[in-house]
């Protein structure tokens, strides 16, 4: 017997801060650009956050099913200048390509972005290698097709047509990963605003015209370079932002623990890793990813990238295994094989860098008395060194 559930793993930004967005939607009631469910302040404040400050409704906005005060948290950890720059491309119509090393939250913010100018995030293109233009423009319902002919019922509308007909955002993730004839579907798309159906020709359905509003958001990695190198026509029809590794220790900390925490709330499993435990690891990942410590000793990068992302899910794996098998082992004896299985994602002889980053930096914080980087220099035979 099959048991249907409506339950989710993860909720589309929409859903999962509905009530901020209502919230900023009543609290601020300056210009909006066409088609946008918040002003650009506003939006910028969802992701940002107010800064630890209560947020009051005037009396006026104050409505049924809203609170009257709220604190809106930061969602992205990153700079707001650059969540700035994002919003007035957005609202200038122009495309907007977030580009930067894996795991370094482009696709959230990506997906933040439109939840809150539009209202929905899931107007969304998977960029791979067997994405077709039908995907970015329209395709057929081969049924009606057959049956009667092309029409306006037997079109099939991608995301981005969708978006277009709504003054919507649309989304493309990882768009070097399409094949160049596929990303220039989008060339003619974004300077026309206009997509042209020729089977319709002679209806009212010939010519799809972009409402007010509509723009296109896409990501891209930058180790992707070369895969499916964007045109320059492509590229001139986006303006560019780089999102970098988040810069501070005790911010990307925070994040890690935030993220880890919420992953164990989901399957509704105790988070008992402690705080020393999570800055360890986040210090190690920020370390190899740098090629050099945080005292300034040079280490040697790993091929693979030691994003925050990565660190997330080594901090969940830590916490799972402590919720699930409780006793059986130190939570920090198991923090070195997990680092080499990210270490070794990409190469698999990075495990000797591995090794050399603890026979560096941890041997010389174990000399100088840290009690905990003591423990992880006797757990050094835990990578076959």
């Amino acid at each position: 017997m099959t048991t249907t559930t409506t339950a989710r793993q993860v909720d589309p930004a929409e859903h999962a801060y509905a009530g901020e967005l209502a919230f900023l939607a009543a609290y601020d009631g300056g210009p909006r650009p066409p088609g946008w469910r918040l002003t650009p302040r506003a939006v910028v404040t969802f992701i940002t956050g107010s800064d630890g400050r209560e947020l009051e409704l005037a009396k006026e906005d104050r409505r049924d099913g809203l609170p009257s005060k709220l604190t809106i948290p930061a969602k992205f950890v990153g700079e707001r200048a650059l969540v700035e720059r994002c919003v007035v491309t957005l609202a200038g119509e122009r495309g907007l390509l977030l580009v930067g090393e894996p795991g370094t939250a482009k696709s959230m913010l990506s997906e933040l972005l439109s939840a809150a100018v539009c209202g929905s995030s899931e107007l969304v293109v998977q960029g791979t290698a067997g994405t077709t233009e039908d995907q970015l423009r329209y395709g057929w319902n081969y049924a009606l097709l057959l049956a009667h002919g092309p029409s306006s019922e037997a079109l099939v509308p991608s995301p981005i047509l969708s978006a277009m007909r709504t003054g919507s955002v649309a989304r493309v993730e990882e768009i070097t990963r399409c094949l160049p004839e596929v990303q220039d579907a989008l060339v003619s798309l974004l300077s026309d605003r206009r997509i042209a159906v020729p089977e319709l020709a002679g209806t009212d359905g010939a010519t799809v015209h972009a409402a007010p509003g509509f723009t296109l958001i896409a990501t891209a990695n930058l180790r992707d370079r070369g895969v499916s190198e964007m045109s320059a026509a492509l590229k001139r029809r986006f303006n560019f932002e780089t999102v970098g590794p988040i810069g501070d220790l005790a911010a990307e900390t925070a994040l890690v623990g935030k993220q880890a925490r919420a992953a164990l709330e989901r399957v509704k499993a105790p988070f008992a890793v402690d705080d020393a435990v999570l800055e360890a690891l986040v210090t190690a990942f920020r370390d190899l990813r740098e090629g050099r410590s945080v005292e300034g000793w040079d280490v040697e990068r790993p091929s693979t990238v030691m994003s925050t992302a990565e660190a997330v899910a080594v901090a969940t794996s830590l916490a799972l295994a402590q919720a699930y098998f409780p006793g059986d082992r130190d939570v920090l004896s198991l923090l070195p094989g997990h680092l080499l299985g990210v270490v070794r994602k990409d190469d698999p002889a990075d495990g000797a860098k591995l090794l050399g980053y603890w026979d560096g930096a941890v041997r010389r914080r174990a000399e100088d008395g840290a009690r905990l980087w003591r423990r992880l220099w006797e757990l050094r035979d835990v990578l076959g060194g």
